[in-house]
């Protein structure tokens, strides 16, 4: 596990073009309120993971945007789906909570109860989705089939199996270890902020590399190339 972190950490600097990928990330990264180049960084991490469960350890740089943009936007629809699930079951149980919270003394405590219930099921469900994600990323980036993201017959073996749990909690733990340095580099106003960002984009790519792997000891992965273009359907 320790190899794997630090093979992780060291990924980009395989590259010989590893500050001007940092740089770009990062850029996009800081502009992602935009939408587009927040999806274009989606669909580096889908390069990411085309390259890491073909066991190509040379990180992909930013090039063929259009295709970064569409695997992108693929990606982020992934997580968007995933993600709808524990906000309205949160919206319906804390909504009706709060209306029965309004309707009497009786309607109180079942209101309290309902919303206390929604918040906790809707965090439950939100660490669900969290661990679903990047699995059903990563199926899309082998096949490159949107749908693929949804075939729980494929993704259930892998969400079920300790060596995607390990890999998974790996991942997380670089997350946080990212998260960790950008929130001390805060405390330098503004400089701190914008590096943090930088660190935040690192992070994310050490943390797709684990999965990658990951992916790659799970299942058997047919090279393909790079980009959207499939010879099945797309959807």
């Amino acid at each position: 596990m320790t190899t794997m972190i630090s093979e992780s950490i060291t990924y980009l600097r395989n590259s010989d073009e590893v500050v001007k990928t940092v740089l770009i990330g990062g850029l996009l990264s800081i502009l992602s309120f935009l939408l587009v180049p927040a999806f274009v960084v989606s669909g580096y991490f889908v390069r990411v993971l085309q390259r890491t469960m073909n066991g190509d350890d040379e990180p992909p740089v930013f090039a063929d945007w259009e295709g970064l943009l569409v695997d992108g936007l693929k990606a982020f629809a992934i997580a968007v789906v995933y993600g709808l699930v524990p906000a309205i079951v949160g919206f319906v149980l804390v909504g009706g909570g709060v209306m029965a919270a309004f309707s009497g003394d009786a309607g109180s405590v079942i209101g309290g109860t309902s919303i206390f219930a929604g918040v906790l099921l809707s965090m439950l469900l939100g660490l669900a989705a969290w661990y679903v994600i990047p699995a059903a990323t990563a199926n899309f980036a082998e096949t490159g089939r949107l749908s693929a993201g949804f075939d729980i017959g494929a993704l259930r073996p892998v969400l079920l199996s300790r060596t995607y749990a390990t890999g998974w909690l790996l991942a997380l733990g670089v997350i946080v270890l990212g998260v960790v340095v950008a929130g001390v580099l805060n405390v330098v106003p503004f400089l701190g902020t914008l590096v943090g960002v930088f660190v935040s984009f690192y992070a994310a790519v050490a943390a797709y590399y684990i999965i990658g792997h990951t992916w790659a000891d799970l299942r058997t992965v047919e090279p393909r190339p790079e980009g959207t273009a499939d010879e099945r359907p797309a959807a």
